[in-house]
């Protein structure tokens, strides 16, 4: 594939990947230990992932156990998921911090599908501006005479087939969550 593509698939694909990435961090009632992913906790000064630090299980369907490799960190993790955006409120017996996630009601089912279509446009909205960047740097290869006019066309045509499959792809991504979510 012309490298001239390869660039802004590239680019594409990252879209597509945040999406995922942000898509793991939503939880839909069911415990996933990728919630905690994008915490950090102070650690000796220096700011580090509670995977970090800690052994991360999920002993029930709706239960995250954080088990810290030293206890004085306990408090810290404490903090940091109270500070998050989590809405979850941490138990520990001194050794153990227990996240248990309570069931969705019908109505916050329906705004995290909201917030799941949100994020979904939000992303097709990044794949087309890169199409069009994409679009654009070919025309200014017409004008700088490096490319003919037929293959710049060509190039226009790739960049679009590889627009519709990565919205196409996000497309399914926005389904596939909001149906998880609306699994009860």
């Amino acid at each position: 594939m012309d490298e001239r593509i390869q660039l802004y698939e590239s680019k594409m694909q990252k879209s597509y990947m945040s999406l995922e990435e942000e898509y793991a961090s939503i939880r839909a009632g069911r415990a996933n230990p990728h919630l905690l992913d994008k915490l950090k906790v102070n650690y000796y000064g220096t700011p580090t992932a509670i995977q970090q630090v800690a052994n991360i299980s999920v002993p029930e369907a709706r239960m995250i156990q954080i088990q810290p490799w030293e206890s004085s960190l306990i408090k810290e993790i404490e903090k940091t998921i109270m500070q998050s955006d989590l809405g979850l409120t941490p138990n520990n017996d001194g050794k153990v911090i227990r996240l248990v996630f309570p069931e969705l009601t019908e109505e916050r089912r329906k705004e995290l599908v909201k917030d799941i279509k949100k994020k979904g446009e939000a992303a097709k909205v990044a794949v087309r501006n890169i199409r069009r960047d994409a679009n654009d740097a070919f025309k200014k290869l017409i004008k700088s005479s490096d490319v003919s006019e037929d293959e710049v066309k060509i190039l226009e045509e790739k960049i679009q087939k590889l627009t519709d499959k990565y919205v196409a792809d996000i497309d399914k991504a926005v389904e596939a969550k909001s149906k998880e979510v609306l699994t009860v």
